[in-house]
């Protein structure tokens, strides 16, 4: 099993006798019933931690969860006359790393934005269409409290992040075979060829992208690192939409894909991929889209940040709310404030939103097209590093727009603030030593 274990609701979630709610509980019995299914039929030994595992996530145990989930992520491979086949090993580890994800969204987080979070995307998904989660959340809270996963109710969740892993593609086979499209094992050899056939003329040209690298084992061209796998997954990714046309298809950000951007609009939390590329987001998606997140900020954070708000103000907020948790005359949620996964997963949300107009108005051939995107750009970076200040994601998007802008100082203010509420993140500092001006660097 070694692989590796990934770090709106109108009412209060209904707790079960344990510490998490029925809802995940309930998917983890479904997904522990499929389990003992495929082992019977496949005559397949599972260790022990699997099932206790299974055990723990049914009665709603957070601590049990979280330290079976550690056991079973370092399980050593079976001898090879146990080693269960690949359809138990691939539903089964799918399962322990899907039922992880959510549950350690609600026991680490606040359980109100945990469900704020799920409902929010399901609710804005049309039944029978096709969801591309990235991050944790956006994969294992949604999959988790659908209806039914494992029938696409209300739609098919997917994560393009794992869409290189044959393993994953045998998981994604066995439980939508027949009702979507959904890649083979050649598939994905094709597109791996494909990339490092690529990748190899891009190396002879001197045009890698930075951080790219290239490896040969027995002279072939092998995928190393993240930006190989993403670059994969991406054309996989591809594959699928492609392949089911008669489908609507949303993806909430994990890294960018770059195909997907011409096709790409706001949708609510997540975004939509449009069948054929786009000219321009439509200025009425693009208003839609400042309504619907302001309100969602003046819920969290109160209804005081507007795009002619100072970046000033904003870094004032950001340290006297999060750097020194001083709420005197806060108007948001302090339950917001003090949940480090809500503030991490709706600040992502915004910032991929934000990187879409910045995409635009770096790529639109229309001057006003291309200020209008800066503009909902900057404000879309502005509210996600209001979201979570702390966030390297956050306050790295915001100071690249603003050097666009040719806005160093306000760009340095930025990192100077994050600077201060992340002193352990290397990034961080180092991305402000960069930005502080000359004077400023002589003193530190």
């Amino acid at each position: 099993m070694n692989a590796n274990m990934p770090a709106e609701s109108s009412g209060k979630p209904v707790q079960t006798s344990g510490t998490l709610p029925a809802e995940l509980t309930s998917f983890a019995a479904r997904k522990e019933a499929r389990a003992r299914e495929l082992a019977a039929k496949f005559k397949a030994e599972l260790p022990p931690a699997v099932w206790a595992y299974f055990t723990a996530a049914t009665r709603g145990s957070w601590p049990e969860v979280e330290r079976l989930g550690e056991e079973v992520r370092n399980l050593p491979a079976p001898p090879e006359n146990r080693r269960p086949g690949p359809a138990v090993v691939s539903q089964v580890w799918a399962g322990v790393m899907e039922t992880y994800m959510a549950f350690a969204q609600f026991a680490l987080g606040e359980p109100k934005y945990a469900f704020a979070f799920a409902r929010g995307i399901i609710q804005s998904i049309p039944p029978g269409s096709i969801y591309f989660g990235g991050t944790d959340a956006g994969r294992g809270l949604v999959t988790a409290l659908c209806r039914s996963h494992e029938t696409g109710d209300p739609f098919f969740t997917l994560t393009q992040n794992a869409l290189v892993d044959r393993t994953y593609l045998r998981y994604l086979r066995e439980i939508y075979s027949g009702s979507i499209f959904t890649p083979s094992d050649d598939d994905l050899r094709q597109a791996i060829d494909e990339y490092s056939r690529d990748l190899e003329r891009r190396r002879k040209e001197n045009r890698l992208i930075p951080g790219e690298k290239v490896e040969r084992v027995d002279g072939k061209v092998q995928l190393t690192g993240q930006i190989s796998a993403m670059a994969v997954n991406g054309a996989m990714a591809r594959l699928i939409f492609d392949r089911n046309p008669g489908r609507e298809f949303f993806v909430e950000e994990s890294f960018p894909l770059d195909w997907m951007y011409p096709h790409l609009v706001p949708h609510g939390f997540i975004l939509a991929i449009a069948r054929e590329p786009l000219p321009a987001v439509p200025p009425e998606r693009v208003e839609e889209d400042r309504r619907f997140w302001q309100e969602r900020l003046g819920q969290m954070l109160g209804d005081w940040l507007r795009p002619e708000t100072p970046l000033s103000e904003v870094c004032a907020f950001a340290e006297k709310v999060f750097l020194r948790q001083d709420l005197a005359g806060f108007a948001g949620d302090p339950k917001y404030v003090a949940s480090a996964p809500a503030c991490q997963n709706f600040s992502k949300l915004r910032r991929s939103i934000a990187g879409l107009y910045s995409w635009r108005a770096r790529n639109d051939p229309d001057p006003a097209g291309q200020r209008r995107m800066a503009e909902a750009a900057e404000f879309a970076f502005r509210q996600a590093f209001a979201l979570d200040p702390r966030s390297p994601g956050a306050v790295f998007g915001l100071a690249q727009h603003l050097l666009g802008e040719r806005r160093p100082a306000d760009a340095f203010l930025a990192a100077e603030t994050a600077s201060k509420m992340a002193p352990e993140n290397s990034q961080v500092q180092s991305l402000t030593r960069w930005l502080a001006p000359k004077d400023r660097k002589e003193q530190r």
